[in-house]
């Protein structure tokens, strides 16, 4: 059959109206990276795990407002001793939910959760001012590319265990707390053990999970910069709040909400 002129330009507007369309869904596509690129699994179990300076308890506020929603939640025991016992540990904890679960960790369990987040169990990663090291990274050198934080004056050792002093911990870890509960957080700070700053992970759950993100843009453990990188190489969907590292205890609410989205609620 013939083409006519007008059958001809009509063909013309619908080619580069369906060109158009798909160089703007790719676009679209290209724009969203990790979490925000499809709606996450509904989930009903969260693990949470603590980092240095800090104890399982530190979650309590954010754990408060998840089990309000009906969320299940575990606070894993971090022993702080080696990269691989503390895995083990998350590990422990995930083998023991019910079905798909959360994965979320603070300051060095970032460590953890790229580590142990590769589990069958996992569906989604939730960092909240935390170390995002990739599979075999020095994160120390890593660390070392930007400003150091103020905070790492203020480690001490005694022999091989490392603790913050009662100054650094006010001021540098919990430095937007009220003052007495900063010191009632301090006087349960747990020591780490020097080993434990060695281990590298050699896996990087990020990089096949959904992950979140919050940066604590006051931050004076973990340079804010440094979040901010982590976070935009995994692709995570990110926050950014106006805290102290402590960030899960200062703003437990946007904590929880961040939680909650990660976990289709």
């Amino acid at each position: 059959m013939m083409m006519t002129r007008r059958n001809f330009a009509t063909a013309i507007v619908a080619g580069a109206a369906a060109t158009l369309m798909s160089t703007r869904g790719m676009a679209a596509v290209s724009s969203t990276t990790g979490a925000a690129a499809s709606a996450p699994l509904k989930v009903r179990n969260v693990v949470l795990a603590h980092g240095l300076f800090a104890d399982g308890s530190c979650w309590t506020e954010v754990i408060a407002r998840l089990q309000a929603k009906g969320l299940n939640c575990t606070a894993v025991q971090n022993p702080l001793t080696t990269l691989l016992e503390a895995v083990a540990a998350v590990q422990r904890v995930l083998d023991r939910q019910d079905g798909p679960t959360v994965l979320v960790g603070h300051s060095f369990s970032g460590m953890l959760v790229t580590e142990a987040g590769v589990h069958p169990k996992v569906s989604a990663l939730v960092y909240v001012a935390a170390r995002a090291p990739d599979a075999g990274e020095d994160y120390t050198a890593l660390a070392k590319t930007y400003p150091t934080p103020p905070a790492s004056a203020g480690i001490i050792f005694d022999g091989d265990e490392g603790r913050l002093t009662e100054e650094a911990f006010l001021r540098d870890f919990a430095g937007d707390l009220p003052k007495a509960k900063a010191e009632v957080l301090y006087a349960v700070q747990q020591p780490f053990q020097k080993a434990l700053l060695t281990g590298k992970t050699t896996q990087a759950a990020w990089r096949s999970k959904p992950s979140w993100y919050a940066v604590s843009t006051e931050d004076r453990t973990i340079n804010p910069d440094l979040e901010r990188f982590m976070a935009k190489r995994m692709g995570a969907k990110t926050i950014e709040v106006k805290a102290s590292h402590l960030s899960l205890i200062s703003h437990p609410d946007t904590i929880a909400h961040l939680i909650l989205e990660a976990a289709g609620h």
